[in-house]
């Protein structure tokens, strides 16, 4: 595995609360109504993408998520304010505005989505990593689901292929309690997730989702088994997420000091106490960091609220791939 070394921990600290920040600013532009639809915040969740990302191969990986997905494609390289401007749906957005928040994409940078039916890209995620194979590609893809999404039939289907063809493909349930409003414990006989893979003789573990270093440890044995032929593993990252489901959520089904206790084993605290208690960086270093990352909000909020709407036009040009499309009742 690559080494965690002090420039680690400081990327770590700047980019889990850059991505922290991107979310906060979100929400408070959503209440606003700048934002509209659904907005799902990863608040509390970014250990487990700050490790993984460590342990993959950009120039070759691919990642695919759920809904709650504004954060991860930044971690692949994609433009932060592009991400913004998708969600405010303008034209210089990701998907030119036409995705929203559910549905942030990049090809160009591996990043397959975004997707808002449960449980969607757990079959996807297994045909990203059956096409990298049949192509000799030696890359690996990263599948992440939420709880609720292993409850899926879907899922099992994927698991059983994944493995009777070897797929180099990790999957990865973001345990973060609750599916909405649902805990784990009322959706199944077993709380530990990570078992479903032993059905299939995947293998598969708990890890603690919560630190980056654990994540970074779990992922760099998943990818490198993936990518010497061995086949895919199933890893139930055990995190928390400190907002709602979604900013509608009135979260009647936990209460406030539950929340408060998770707070006490934040990712973002738990890096920083490392980078004090190694001195990696001294406050005055720390509270540059924390301005760079208050700037680049700013930047990204500036650039989805000067930013253009698409054009009306736009929303039919990606239907019909044919241009003289002959069943079409009207004209723009």
């Amino acid at each position: 595995m690559k080494k965690i070394t002090k420039e680690v921990y400081l990327k770590w600290y700047e980019d889990m609360l850059f991505w922290r920040k991107f979310e906060d600013k979100l929400a408070a532009v959503y209440i606003q109504q700048k934002v509209r639809g659904f907005l799902h915040l990863y608040n509390g969740q970014e250990a487990v993408l700050a490790g993984s990302l460590h342990a993959m191969d950009l120039s070759k990986d691919k990642m695919i998520t759920a809904y709650r997905n504004h954060v991860q494609p930044i971690g692949m390289g994609v433009d932060p304010r592009r991400v913004m401007a998708e969600l405010y749906g303008k034209g210089t957005g990701t998907s030119q505005g036409l995705g929203g928040s559910m549905h942030i994409f990049s090809k160009e940078k591996g990043f397959y989505g975004g997707h808002g039916i449960v449980g969607g890209q757990i079959p996807l995620g297994a045909g990203l990593a059956f096409a990298d194979k049949y192509f000799k590609r030696e890359a690996v893809t990263l599948c992440y689901m939420g709880d609720g999404a292993v409850r899926q039939g879907s899922l099992h289907e994927t698991f059983n292929l994944a493995m009777l063809w070897q797929l180099p493909v990790v999957f990865i349930c973001e345990n973060n309690g609750y599916a909405m409003g649902t805990s784990v414990a009322r959706t199944a006989h077993t709380t530990d997730i990570w078992k479903l893979g032993l059905g299939y003789e995947m293998p598969c573990g708990p890890v603690d989702g919560m630190n980056p270093v654990k994540v970074a440890e779990a992922m760099d044995e998943a990818i490198e088994r993936a990518r010497s032929g061995g086949g895919p593993t199933f890893l139930e990252m055990k995190t928390y997420r400190y907002r709602g489901h979604s900013m509608s959520d009135a979260q009647h089904y936990r209460t406030k000091e539950e929340v408060e206790e998770y707070k006490k084993i934040d990712p973002i605290t738990q890096v920083l106490d490392v980078i004090r208690e190694k001195k990696y960086a001294s406050d005055e270093e720390i509270a540059e960091i924390d301005k760079r990352v208050k700037d680049r909000v700013k930047e990204c909020e500036k650039f989805a609220e000067e930013s253009p709407y698409p054009d009306k036009n736009v929303m039919y040009d990606v239907v019909y791939a044919q241009e003289d499309y002959p069943f079409l009742s009207h004209k723009l």
